[in-house]
């Protein structure tokens, strides 16, 4: 489009409509110059219409005298001389801010004020040329030289959502009183002064152009983490009782279990690129040490399985407080130069100790066992009420751990596991050979249906040959040329455990009776090698030390003839399987009941997925589905109830973890479980 010359080429406009034609010249922010420095004026040209358009980045409401008085303000104007207009207009952009807020309250001055009920009575066009009367009377300090007016107080300005299909892309600011006018037509002067669009991205948001206002923006909808986080409680019994005892087909002992990765500080710190997406402060140990303990507090557990505990922070903060909670706690260290380990916590009000084992899955020599990850297996006896008389529960062991990470070793993992569950089985096997009721929880560092999980559940792994990465599942390395790959047998007989997890001193019982020697075998020893020769450094002395044996003929050389040994314990090695007998089914299904979506337990790197199990002991039953799986029902341990876990995308709405609430890069585990009291 051309635009014919302006008042500063030479021209002399005659009449009103030659007078918009110096802003496409000057640009933008020439004329929000103008527009400050001539209020007065601007107003008059506004008020011309009875209409007009919002356009633009902003637009200002109708005000002004009529036609005549702006021709006559026009030509004051141009005999003032244009040349002071130019040398304003070069300086750029606005020196003055106030001078530019205070126009801005000329222009918009109080229409709020006006009483509802007259404005009833005039119309919009009417109450529009009052104002302008009413602002023309007043002197315009830019022009006759005057002091500037103070900056209006009160809020003068709003921000008006301008819709266009289902966003706001646009923000416009009208006074008040515009916003209750009605709507004004189109008018060409008005068009003219405003203030030309610039083209802009349906997302981006509208330039605030006036420094020291802060812009105005609908505020983010934000949902406090306690809501996106909320996990349900899922109640499969009925409520029990105030002792904790509940009837159905018997009384039963109850109790909650809680395990729980708590997120080490220096192992935090050593892999501090996977927390990039926390800010510094909720990664902070007492920031974090007040969340897991409001935590502690709340689901009030009675029996704690902690790992990643760091040892200074257990005995300075952790084993206090939770004791002061009513927590009676074991810890067990990671073995070499590692700072944190395991920890198992009781209430001693609900449970008595029997013994504690802590487990070490170091072997020198063994390069199949050359890491530092431990265990540790509680027996305790849970304590009845007295006033139901005599009634007994049997003992419940508690084993808690936190297997080697490392996705590619998965016969280090099954060689771990193995030797936790032999301690398992010695400390809770009964007299009669069986078993009490289990519970195996913590961190396993395996995906939920890997070769290491179905081994836990079903009680038996075909190994050989497999490829060791895939034993955890927790990546995908088939792309590699060279495979590590599980060889039977998977650990060697030295390690003293059998192929179905058992100590081989659980196998062999010893022997009671003692062994019988004749007087011929002790006889044996008098003329054995040994005994024939002259130690070294043996003092010769006459008639004592000078005689030399002579042995018998026919008498062996040998302390014991062939055959004659006591051979060491011999077990049964099966060719590439690896079993256990304690019957173990996991508290969780690992698939939200209501999305179907996969249950989430921790997020490395983004990824959600499930490593944290509570296992416990329940009696088999058969399988009418035809699949490998074996089935569970339940036994002298029960599920009660479980705390829900959380999916992926509920974790991506809280930014993932750790986050504000939850303080470690692990959800805890929460179950409520019954035994059976029975009569003795």
């Amino acid at each position: 489009m051309m635009y014919p010359a302006g008042p500063g080429s030479g021209d002399s406009p005659e009449g009103f409509p030659e007078q918009p034609r110096l802003q496409p010249q000057i640009g933008n922010c020439t004329a929000q110059t103008l527009d400050a420095f001539f209020p007065c004026r601007k107003n008059a040209l506004l008020a011309k219409s009875s209409s007009s358009q919002v356009e633009g980045d902003f637009a200002m409401a109708p005000r002004g005298p009529d036609q005549e008085e702006c021709e006559g303000l026009l030509q004051q104007w141009q005999e003032e001389g244009s040349s002071q207009v130019l040398s304003t207009v070069c300086e750029g952009p606005l020196v003055d801010k106030g001078l530019a807020q205070s126009s801005l309250a000329l222009l918009m001055d109080n229409p709020g004020e006006q009483d509802a009920t007259s404005e009833d009575k005039w119309s919009s066009r009417q109450l529009s040329d009052l104002r302008a009367v009413e602002n023309l009377e007043e002197p315009c300090p830019e022009v006759l030289g005057e002091e500037a007016l103070p900056e209006v107080e009160g809020p003068m300005w709003a921000a008006v959502p301008m819709q266009s299909g289902p966003q706001y892309a646009d923000c416009a600011v009208l006074s008040m009183g515009a916003l209750a006018a009605e709507q004004w037509e189109e008018d060409p002067a008005v068009v003219a002064w405003s203030i030309a669009p610039e083209p802009m991205p349906q997302e981006e948001a509208p330039i605030w152009p006036f420094e020291g206002l802060g812009q105005l923006q609908p505020p983010p909808m934000e949902i406090p983490y306690h809501e996106i986080l909320w996990r349900e409680w899922e109640d499969f019994s009925t409520q029990p009782d105030a002792q904790g005892l509940e009837a159905g087909d018997g009384p039963q002992f109850q109790f909650t279990l809680m395990s729980y990765n708590i997120l080490a500080q220096d192992l935090m710190q050593q892999s501090s690129e996977l927390y990039l997406h926390c800010h510094p402060d909720i990664l902070n140990w007492n920031y974090r040490f007040a969340n897991l303990m409001q935590e502690f507090q709340h689901w009030d557990p009675d029996i704690l399985c902690l790992q990643e505990v760091q040892e200074d922070h257990y005995w300075e903060q952790l084993e206090p407080s939770l004791r002061m909670m009513g927590f009676t706690c074991f810890y067990k260290r990671r073995t070499g130069c590692k700072t944190d380990g395991c920890a198992v916590c009781y209430k001693p009000t609900r449970f008595r100790l029997l013994c504690a084992s802590p487990v070490e899955y170091f072997r020198p020599g063994l390069e199949l066992l050359n890491r530092d990850n431990v265990g540790l297996v509680l027996l305790l006896q849970p304590l009845v009420p007295e006033g139901l008389g005599q009634v007994s529960v049997a003992p419940l062991c508690v084993a808690n751990t936190h297997v080697l990470y490392n996705p590619r070793r998965g016969d280090v993992k099954l060689a771990q596991m193995a030797i936790l569950l032999a301690e398992v089985d010695k400390v809770a096997r009964l007299s009669d050979g069986s078993h009490c009721p289990i519970i195996l929880c913590g961190d396993l560092n395996s995906v939920p249906d890997s070769p290491l999980y179905n081994f836990i559940r079903d009680g038996e792994l075909q190994y050989h040959g497999m490829p060791a990465w895939k034993v955890s599942g927790q990546e995908d390395f088939s792309h590699q040329l060279y495979q590590r790959k599980l060889q039977a047998p998977l650990w060697p007989s030295s390690l003293g455990i059998t192929d179905c997890c058992q100590y081989v001193t659980s196998c062999h019982p010893k022997r009671s009776e003692r062994r019988k020697y004749s007087r011929d075998f002790l006889l044996r020893f008098h003329f054995c090698n040994i005994a024939c020769q002259r130690p070294a450094g043996l003092v010769l002395m006459e008639g004592v030390t000078d005689a030399k044996p002579e042995r018998p003929a026919g008498w062996a050389e040998s302390l014991l003839e062939e055959g004659t040994s006591e051979p060491e314990p011999v077990f049964p090695r099966t060719i590439g399987t690896i079993q256990h007998c304690l019957h173990l089914t996991s508290a969780y299904t690992h698939f939200l009941p209501q999305h179907g979506l996969p249950e989430v337990t921790t997020m490395p790197l983004g990824l959600g997925t499930t490593v944290d199990y509570i296992f416990f002991s329940a009696d088999s039953c058969e399988n009418g589905n035809g699949t490998d799986h074996r089935l569970y029902q339940d036994g002298t341990l029960k599920l009660l109830g479980r705390l829900s876990l959380l999916s992926e995308e509920i974790l991506w709405a809280a930014n993932g973890l750790p986050n504000p609430f939850c303080s470690s890069d692990h959800l805890c585990l929460l179950a409520s479980f019954g035994m059976e009291v029975t009569a003795p």
